[in-house]
């Protein structure tokens, strides 16, 4: 039987296109689903509570409907336009990440070139995209909404979310410290004042291409900063423009100014602020002189130089460092941004404009009186153009240096020999130091002196002393540590001094403290005021030559110990942390400052001002004071003064002097009352 004609096979054919036919009516009928809307997605979002966990942590995924309703996007879009890959609310797989640049491919692009983007490239997370800049899109304001982040109003509290933070910051290699300097700015104060004018971040570094100062694209670079400051302050770049600094500009001297590098970048400030660069007090000194007081333009371009020390020189600087708030400065002048050369007629310094110029302060001025030097290139005392000044000059010095040298020779002579006949009309019979003490003390004070001067001239090296010493710092620094060498050895042998020989244990043993010194303090100031019954007596030391003497013990051990730490820097260094250093070049200069006022106000007084040693208390010399001086200070150290008058015989008015308090018991010792009786011939 043929085979089409199999009844079983038929009914399997009829079967098969059955069901082909009814799969394809049930397709047909079948309708395509619905996109998600707003509210389907809100359903969902619109919980608080409803998270995603990303890298472990909980994500929030809420989205306010309120906040999503009043922005951009949610009054203008459906939630799909940007989650394009959304088929149904119930969606099993997280969305992927939404493009900004789906809508917005221009400034996507411009962005892309960004610092920002560049940093993110790189690998710096903290850099800023959009969501940072603008905040999140589903609350996303326009730039015109006083609530907006990108607002103008808010654009430094944005921007400073992250300029603002240190750690932020310092992550990246950056400083916050540029935005902290804004905020105390003139455009910063302003902002905050509510002013919808003053410069903005966004307003000189852009808002999608902000680009590196370094870049010649960028509205900061050095040449493009005139045209930026200009889209605020046209008038004031109209005149740049045709200034001095700005035809240079112009030519592409990057050494000429801008705006930016006389009156800051971040930290602009009113001329009438004493902080600012461009105040009277600071525009001389710091800003002008940035450029005009080196030699480099000079060398450059043959302009001249010290243009700022010959200024300070001249009436103007000198009135000016006397905090003068109305002599003229540079710009009073040469102008603020309309300087012009000299030769140029439009400059306020041209010949024919001095007398407008110099007029503004000096009413009536003529010819003659602004053909007078205005920088002055040398001190009075130096020769200037005029032949007169110059001879005149000449002949002051020459009288100052014939008279007042005169007056000094004959006013030493007579000091001289008036020193020697009083020196020699005293009874010098008491040794106050011995031969040996003598050498310690010329050891001490030459030693001292010379780390002094050379020590301060390190830390003042514009100071007349140090000038005086015209030592280059090689040989200042050889010279100190063989001074400081000297004083510790002389320290070490004092100390063998006191522990091995006889006089120095007496010595050590005079010079310690006791309860009556105290008590001498009060006694003494309240005689010397002319409310103590009488002068209190001393013994071989009072208690200001022994605390002199303790702490001259003690500085010794301070700036020995300082000194060698600094001397050793490098092994310090390595065996201590750094900062000790710096606490002992701390402690070295200002023991230093203490140890040379002491010496100057305290002991000075004692050996050269007081009226009862003029002119000056020679014991440092020869060792020897009178035996009447030694006995009105000294005059309970009745050892010394019975050893002295027997040593010598004494003249007869000499012998008739009684010795104060020698019938007192000594500091308690009655011995020593009993050598003191002995002491006057009369008993």
């Amino acid at each position: 039987m043929a085979r089409g004609s199999n009844p079983a096979v038929k009914r399997l054919a009829l079967i098969a296109v059955g069901i082909a036919w009814f799969c394809v009516a049930a397709a047909a009928a079948r309708k395509p689903s619905a996109k998600p809307t707003n509210e389907d997605c809100l359903a969902c979002h619109g919980d608080s509570t409803l998270t995603h966990e990303v890298n472990g942590k909980p994500a929030s995924l809420y989205v306010n409907p309120d906040k999503f309703k009043e922005s951009m996007h949610g009054s203008m879009f459906q939630c799909v336009d940007c989650h394009t890959d959304l088929k149904s609310a119930a969606h099993e797989t997280t969305p992927a990440k939404v493009s900004c640049a789906t809508c917005h491919a221009d400034q996507q692009a411009v962005y892309e070139r960004s610092f920002h983007a560049t940093a993110i490239k790189a690998g710096d997370g903290q850099a800023a995209t959009c969501v940072d800049c603008h905040g999140s899109p589903h609350e996303l304001l326009a730039a015109g909404d006083p609530k907006s982040k990108v607002n103008h109003a808010n654009i430094p509290a944005t921007c400073g979310a992250c300029h603002g933070q240190k750690f932020v910051m310092e992550a990246s290699g950056h400083s916050a410290q540029m935005f902290l300097s804004y905020q105390e700015s003139v455009h910063g104060r302003a902002v905050a004042a509510g002013s919808e004018k003053a410069a903005v971040c966004t307003d000189c570094h852009g808002a999608h291409e902000i680009l590196a100062a370094s870049d010649p694209r960028s509205t900061i670079f050095k040449f493009n900063v005139p045209a930026t400051c200009a889209k605020c302050h046209g008038p004031v770049q109209q005149e740049f423009a045709q200034s001095i600094h700005g035809q240079a500009i112009a030519r592409g001297n990057g050494l000429a100014p801008v705006c930016t590098d006389c009156h800051g970048i971040h930290s602009i400030k009113s001329h009438l602020d004493p902080n600012s660069t461009v105040s009277t007090q600071n525009l001389a000194r710091v800003t002008c002189a940035r450029c005009h007081e080196g030699v480099r333009l000079s060398r450059e371009f043959g302009i001249a130089g010290s243009r700022v020390s010959t200024y300070l020189q001249s009436y103007h600087g000198l009135a000016s460092e006397l905090g003068s708030q109305v002599v003229a400065n540079c710009a009073s002048c040469h102008g603020v941004h309309n300087i012009l050369p000299s030769s140029d007629p439009r400059s306020t310094i041209n010949r024919a404009n001095l007398v407008q110029t110099c007029g503004q302060c000096h009413p009536g001025v003529t010819e003659k009186f602004v053909a007078a030097k205005v920088h002055v290139d040398a001190p009075l005392s130096a020769d200037t153009g005029s032949i007169a000044v110059r001879w005149i000059r000449k002949f002051y010095l020459s009288l100052i240096l014939v008279v007042i040298g005169g007056m000094v020779l004959h006013n030493l002579i007579i000091w001289r020999r008036k020193a020697i006949l009083r020196r020699s009309a005293e009874h010098r019979l008491v040794t106050r130091m011995t031969r040996n003490q003598r050498v310690q003390h010329l050891l001490l004070l030459s030693s001292f002196f010379v780390l002094v001067l050379t020590g301060f001239a390190l830390k003042f090296p514009g100071s007349w002393f140090a000038e005086l010493l015209g030592m280059g710092e090689r040989v200042r620094g050889i010279v100190h540590r063989v001074a400081a060498v000297i004083l510790i050895g002389a320290g070490f042998y004092h100390i063998f001094y006191l522990a091995l020989s006889h006089q120095g244990r007496r010595l050590i043993k005079d010079f310690l403290p006791i309860p009556k010194d105290a008590t001498d303090v009060w006694r003494t100031l309240a005689y010397y005021f002319g409310i103590g019954p009488e002068k209190p007596q001393f013994a071989r030391f009072n208690y200001a030559e022994k605390a002199e003497y303790w702490a001259l013990v003690w500085g010794l051990f301070v700036m020995a110990g300082t000194g060698v730490m600094l001397w050793a820097k490098v092994f310090v260094g390595n065996l201590l942390p750094r900062w000790w250093l710096d606490v002992a070049t701390a402690i070295h200069f200002y023991e230093a400052v203490l140890a040379t006022l002491a010496i100057v106000v305290w002991h000075f007084y004692q050996v050269f001002l007081d009226p009862d040693v003029y002119p000056m208390n020679w014991a440092w010399w020869d060792g020897k004071m009178s035996f009447e001086h030694y006995r009105e200070e000294h005059g309970l150290d009745a050892a010394t003064l019975f050893e002295a008058a027997s040593a010598q015989p004494l003249e007869p008015e000499v012998r008739e002097v009684e010795v104060g308090a020698a019938e007192q018991p000594v500091d308690g010792n009655p011995a020593a009352a009993r050598d003191a009786d002995q002491v006057n011939p009369r008993k």
